[in-house]
């Protein structure tokens, strides 16, 4: 199993703050750990709750327009 953190502006269930969602990645499947997310005021603060091991890649283009960022 494989964890994934994303980063989202404004997405729909909040629309007024930054979200980091941990994803779970592993046998043909990916799903959000419903119970392990942080919520911040901005893109600074959600950024410093990713795991110090991961390595940020840029959003890809087909990516909803709320992802502002990945780490893995």
């Amino acid at each position: 199993m494989m964890e994934m953190f994303v980063v989202y502006e404004r997405p729909r269930d909040y629309p007024d703050r930054f979200v980091l969602r941990r994803w779970s990645i592993g046998g043909n499947k990916m799903e959000a750990d419903r119970d392990w997310f942080y919520l911040g005021d901005t893109l600074k603060e959600v950024r410093e709750k990713v795991p110090p091991h991961c390595v940020c890649i840029r959003r890809h283009t087909n990516d909803e327009p709320q992802i502002v960022e990945v780490w893995i």
